[in-house]
């Protein structure tokens, strides 16, 4: 013919006659579309629920005539694509209350059990390595009475830390246990008893404090947090090596605990924030130098009373007597104990 001389030149458009049927059913409604029939204005998507069927309709338009490109084949339904399977690592699609599949990360209910029992025993392992290797240097039944403590005797021990000079008695008070043995009551049934929770907390202030300082002054930055964190944890553990150096050399028997002597060289923070908390109130030289000087008065006393039942101890704690050369050596350390605070001190409010 005369239209097809040029087979590569496509057919001309032939508009086709609309017939009317007698009935056209209603399609089912699919899972993508609630509300019925969805049209396409693209190739539909992959369909992963049922497939639905092609409608047959009485009467079929004409197809449309081929056309030269293969890439603009004829339209394709949805249920003629294949269901494409899930990749290696994802996981294939689940219904809303289908529990969760762990096989696509080749983890099974043996695997996992197996896992959680590995997981406890180094936790347990790691347990008993500390209770082991630290629980001689630092016990953990002792820790804990260091921090057995209430508001009120928070309260009570930071007035006595700030006045001690009519407080009486200093001595500890003990107790029997079922076994017959002897010890110390905790610190919230004991106000002369050390703890630990003050020096802490004192010690987290006074670096909060210094950081402030140093912003007031506009000459912050993190390091400060870092520098006076180090600077103040050597000031104690200088003060704590030279009291159990001084117990050792003067042999001083039955001296309390390490936690003990730790507490009570940390009681010194509780003056320095006093002395800082005067200077970021700029109450003047004078009256910063004087808060400064009760401050490190009041620590001294303190540790005068406190120290003493453990540099001097009772007769009845000691295996053998103390004669006067002794005593009075004692005597001397305890006093050069409380005379270094002043030094200690004094590097701890220069932030």
């Amino acid at each position: 013919m005369a239209y097809y001389s040029n087979n590569r030149s496509p057919p001309p458009l032939q508009h086709p006659v609309p017939t009317h049927p007698a009935y056209i059913p209603e399609p089912p409604a699919t899972p993508a579309s609630p509300q019925g029939y969805e049209r396409y204005t693209s190739s539909p998507p992959q369909q992963t629920g049922y497939q639905q069927q092609p409608q047959q309709h009485p009467q079929q338009h004409p197809p449309p005539p081929p056309m030269h490109n293969a890439g603009y084949g004829q339209y394709q339904p949805a249920a003629a694509l294949p269901r494409q399977p899930p990749l290696h690592g994802q996981m294939p699609p689940m219904g809303p209350t289908a529990p969760v599949d762990f096989s696509a990360w080749g983890l099974n209910d043996a695997t996992a059990q197996l896992g959680m029992q590995l997981g406890s025993n180094a936790v347990a392992a790691g347990q008993d390595y500390v209770t082991k290797n630290l629980g001689g240097l630092v016990p953990i039944s002792a820790v804990k009475l260091h921090f057995n403590v209430n508001n009120s005797y928070v309260i009570h021990k930071l007035r006595l830390l700030l006045f001690p000079w009519r407080h009486k008695p200093w001595s500890r008070r003990s107790r029997r246990t079922e076994a017959g043995q002897a010890e110390w009551l905790p610190p919230r049934d004991d106000i002369n008893s050390p703890d630990l929770y003050i020096p802490v907390m004192a010690l987290v202030t006074y670096i909060l404090l210094a950081a402030l300082h140093s912003g007031l002054q506009s000459r912050f930055h993190p390091e400060i947090l870092g520098i006076t964190a180090s600077t103040a944890i050597v000031v104690a553990l200088l003060d704590l090596a030279f009291v159990k150096f001084g117990c050792y050399i003067l042999n001083i028997q039955g001296s309390s605990q390490l936690l003990d002597l730790l507490a009570y060289g940390g009681y010194k923070f509780v003056g320095v924030i006093v002395t800082l908390l005067a200077g970021l109130l700029q109450f003047g030289r004078t009256i910063y130098i004087l808060i400064f000087i009760y401050s490190f008065l009041a620590t001294a006393f303190f540790l005068l009373r406190s120290l003493r039942s453990v540099v001097l101890p009772d007769a009845s704690a000691t295996a053998s007597p103390v004669n006067a050369g002794q005593r009075s050596r004692r005597i001397t350390f305890l006093f050069i104990v409380a005379m270094l605070q002043v030094v200690y001190m004094g590097i701890l409010v220069r932030v």
